[in-house]
């Protein structure tokens, strides 16, 4: 074996340019000769002078660099000049800009508001909109309202570009893994000529943003591994640098972003167990790899990551709509929010309106209203629930319990284990429960309104109790954690968490609990409080510490993201639905606006895409058993089989990381969510199509399956480019007559009966 690794090396010292060759990574520390010797013989200086396994061009041949300098370009203009095309129509808001474009605005305005999603995405299309003279003042009420005068191309232009890159991506990515132009131009056709790809990127949406990343950070890795027989250099430091930078980019746009961190961090232990293995690197050079790894795939995702929400909490500084959702001490950080620098009595005292906020994250403000619970609820009483915004029916009144509500000169406080009665200030009517069964949590009593002007009856009163207090404690604003347990039955007033049908506007179901475990759903805290009896103090010691609002933001949009519920009007969809191009989205056109948008991929793409991914399947499991069964193999069957299973594995990997956990999702789902999923599937049909019209010569000789090739290659980009034309309509709008017509010039086009254009 010695012997045998000599003679390669001379061989290969023998065919090079010895004289003009620089030192190669080969002499460093924590070089892996073994992988040097995998390089064809030969190995001679790149263009730049770099020596070839340094070398970070992706291509095969010389003639494969020209063709590369000629497609690429092409590949590009063709993404930039497809995404930019009537980027301005329709000139009213379409689908979910109503959230993020308004979104934008409060960036710009510096108005504080809530959202599922980190906040990378939101800030980076309000920089947008601010760099190219968007105010912020417009409102973004409802998709079909009109934007007139405002700039609002900016931002549709900032997140088409970022969705331009996406084929420009794919083609760099499956030219590093396959070195096959034919395999990178397939993937960025796919991608180039679908619909959806060019709608859902053509508009303020995160779904670009994210998948800007998400492509960044694969092609990131890619372009790292490529200098794998270059440790530690200039080049490797750079690509792992960007690939940390870029996965801190997918998770700060969206939650999905985990996904791709996941892809890469299984690459990583893949990388770092062969690392392990290599017996020519001593622990300490294993421990440098480990140690980088850490640094460029952990630690500076994560300062980035935590730098993200720094700027943000920064920026919106003023109280906005979003206030309801946090917690009291939150708020008081907030220009604006009545917490703010604010003054209020230290202690609660009987006769004071006060309001009362669930401890549970978004557990929201106990409250109630006119609307009493329907048919088959409970008693048909006035309801009682927990809303997430600032109200003024969020209001209560404290009494004492014999039902006089006139209250002496001198304050009397409240104090742990007192009996008291809560008045709705609007309605009148008191906290209430009884033995019926709570809307939706069947376990726990239902909570009323109940009585009017101060009369009622047992079922009214609840005890105050302070956690961690003794008796006489009084009751202090903000700081005291309560609790008011019903004195009729026992039970511990409670904020569920769980959003109540339309006939309860949607808000959180509250409910009386017969289990008495302290939870922060059965713990509340007097927030607003107002007694002109009683002397003011100030609230500026109840700011909190950076780390605090960031665990509490973070809390906040898990909770919120798991509780979607759809809209009206709106085609959520399973995910089984997603590959088979089963159901569009309408994006404009429900309010009868003139401008009709849906979103739907080009379903020739991506059929293909499903019929690939079961072809590299059957492929994958042939080349296996014929491997296993040791027939011999050629350099060029070696080499396909080498990128069926890495190249293509990775990709299979990163389709069902991006796909498969969508089905043990419980919240609403929408066709959108499949999209980052179909760029790995389209990248994936790049490579198994080039293989499979490579093997042609195993049935065919050799001058005709060349032949075969270039004509199956041919046959498939006009499928895809003439399919994009047929389907256009649907991405670029129909206006004027073509929409009016919409039925009868569709209707041949309808291929599937679910498609609703």
């Amino acid at each position: 074996m010695a012997e045998e690794c000599v003679t390669l090396g001379k061989n290969q010292m023998d065919n090079s340019s010895v004289r003009h060759r620089k030192p190669t990574a080969s002499s460093k520390p924590g070089q892996n000769p073994t992988a040097r010797l995998s390089k064809t013989q030969g190995d001679t200086l790149s263009s730049n002078g770099i020596p070839d396994e340094c070398s970070d061009e992706g291509s095969d041949s010389p003639g494969g660099q020209t063709s590369r300098r000629v497609l690429l370009p092409l590949v590009a203009g063709i993404s930039f000049s497809t995404r930019l095309y009537k980027i301005t129509e329709p000139p009213h808001v379409c689908w979910d800009e109503t959230h993020f474009g308004k979104m934008g605005s409060y960036y710009i305005n510096r108005t504080f508001f809530f959202d599922v999603h980190p906040p990378l995405g939101k800030m980076l299309i309000g920089l947008a909109g601010y760099m190219t003279g968007y105010d912020g003042s417009f409102p973004f009420v409802k998709p079909g309202d009109r934007y007139e005068h405002h700039n609002y191309w900016g931002m549709r232009g900032f997140c088409a570009v970022l969705g331009s890159f996406l084929p420009i991506f794919a083609y760099l990515i499956v030219l590093e893994l396959s070195r096959s132009q034919t395999a990178a131009l397939i993937a960025a056709a796919l991608l180039l000529f679908d619909t959806g790809c060019i709608t859902i990127s053509q508009y303020i949406l995160l779904d670009p943003i994210l998948m800007f990343f998400i492509m960044a950070a694969l092609l990131s890795m890619v372009k790292f591994h490529q200098q794998s027989h270059c440790p530690f250099s200039a080049p490797w430091w750079l690509w792992l640098g960007l690939t940390g930078l870029n996965l801190a980019g997918a998770l700060g746009v969206k939650f999905v972003g985990l996904f791709v961190i996941t892809l890469v961090g299984l690459n990583t232990v893949s990388d770092l167990w062969s690392v392990f293995g290599d017996l020519n690197l001593s622990l300490v050079d294993i421990a440098k790899h480990f140690v980088a790894r850490v640094f460029g795939l952990i630690l500076l995702p994560l300062f980035l990551y935590v730098t993200i929400f720094a700027v943000h909490f920064v920026v919106l500084n003023k109280s906005g709509p979003g206030d309801g959702f946090f917690s009291s001490a939150f708020q008081s950080r907030l220009i604006g929010n009545n917490l703010h620098n604010a003054s209020m009595p230290e202690y609660l005292a009987y006769g004071s309106t006060i309001t009362i906020k669930n401890l549970r994250i978004a557990g929201g403000y106990l409250h109630s209203h006119w609307h009493v619970y329907p048919e088959g609820v409970g008693a048909r009483q006035q309801q009682v629930t927990a809303y997430l915004h600032k109200d003024y029916n969020n209001l209560w009144l404290v009494h004492k319990h014999d039902y006089n509500n006139s209250h002496p000169e001198s304050p009397t406080l409240v104090r742990h284990g007192d009996i008291i009665r809560l008045e709705h200030k609007e309605t009148t009517r008191s906290l209430h429960s009884h033995l019926h069964e709570a809307p939706l949590t069947k376990k726990h009593f239902q909570v009323t309104g109940y009585g009017t002007n101060g009369t009622g009856d047992r079922n009214d009163l609840w005890q105050i109790q302070v956690c961690g207090g003794r008796p006489g404690d009084p009751v202090k604003v903000l700081r005291s954690k309560i609790r008011l347990l019903h004195r009729a039955t026992g039970c511990v007033l409670y904020s569920s968490g769980r959003t109540l049908p339309k006939w309860g506007w949607e808000q959180v179901e509250v409910t009386c609990s017969p289990y008495l475990k302290e939870t922060p759903s059965s713990q509340w805290n007097i927030e607003d409080l107002i007694n002109p009896k009683l002397p003011n103090i100030s609230l500026s010691v109840l700011k909190p510490h950076f780390l605090e609002i960031l665990i509490e933001s973070h809390i906040v949009m898990l909770r919120g993201n798991s509780g979607l519920k759809p809209k009206d009007n709106e085609m959520t969809s399973k995910p089984w639905h997603w590959p088979i191009n089963y159901q569009g989205l309408r994006f404009s056109g429900v309010n009868n606006t003139d401008y009709r948008v849906y979103l739907l991929g080009n379903p020739v793409v991506w059929w293909i895409n499903l019929v690939s991914l079961a072809l590299y399947l059957l492929m994958a499991a042939v080349a296996s058993v014929t491997v296993q069964r040791g027939f011999s193999l050629g350099s060029k069957r070696k080499e396909h089989l080498r990128v069926l299973r890495s190249g293509g594995g990775l990709l299979l990997l990163g389709w069902l990381l991006h796909y498969a956990p969508f089905f043990a999702m419980g919240r609403v789902l929408y066709y959108h969510h499949y999209f980052p999923a179909m760029l790995f599937s389209s990248m994936l049909t790049g490579i198994t199509l080039d293989i499979w019209f490579k093997s042609a010569d195993l049935l065919f000789r050799a001058h005709y399956s060349d032949w075969l090739q270039f004509f199956g290659q041919i046959v498939l980009l006009l499928s895809i480019v003439y399919s994009f034309y047929l389907f256009h309509p649907l991405s670029y709008g129909m206006s004027g007559p073509l929409a009016h017509n919409l039925k009868s010039h569709m209707a041949g086009l309808k291929w599937m009966d679910s498609w609703e254009f």
